[in-house]
């Protein structure tokens, strides 16, 4: 199974994005509005400057306390591990949970074309499975 087919079943595909220069109260409402955990940063909107999460901002928030005086560039992660849409979902699993994080952008030559978390690739893997049982199910029932 590949990234590619995870995408595909995403009901929103439009990755959301936030300048690096946003103040943290923007961050959070965009969270909020979007119902999500992560936000790419871009200056942009098409190339990737960081991610920030809400653990960023949970993390900011107890090392100092300020973190809503700070911009999304303050608290944001820079360097950002990617996957492209041709890795094995497997693979990509393996990745997340070693490195303890639960967004990974997709990126396609070097431009972004979504992003997905760990809640999307279990869903897709536990879907998988179920089909396969099904499947397993069917076939030894009509014997």
């Amino acid at each position: 199974m590949r990234i590619i087919e995870v995408l595909k079943t995403k009901q929103h595909q439009d990755v959301v994005t936030i300048s690096p220069d946003a103040g943290v109260r923007e961050l959070v409402a965009t969270l909020a509005e979007h119902n999500i955990g992560a936000v790419i940063v871009s200056a942009d909107g098409t190339t990737m400057d960081g991610i920030v999460s809400e653990r960023d901002v949970v993390r900011r928030m107890h090392s100092d306390g300020t973190v809503i005086d700070n911009t999304v560039g303050g608290i944001m992660t820079e360097v950002v591990k990617t996957c492209t849409p041709d890795d094995d979902l497997d693979d990509v699993m393996m990745t997340m949970t070693q490195g303890r994080f639960r967004h990974i952008p997709v990126c396609d030559d070097e431009r972004l074309v979504g992003i997905v978390s760990i809640g999307d690739l279990v869903k897709h893997k536990i879907d998988e499975l179920q089909f396969e049982r099904d499947q397993l199910d069917n076939y030894v029932h009509q014997r």
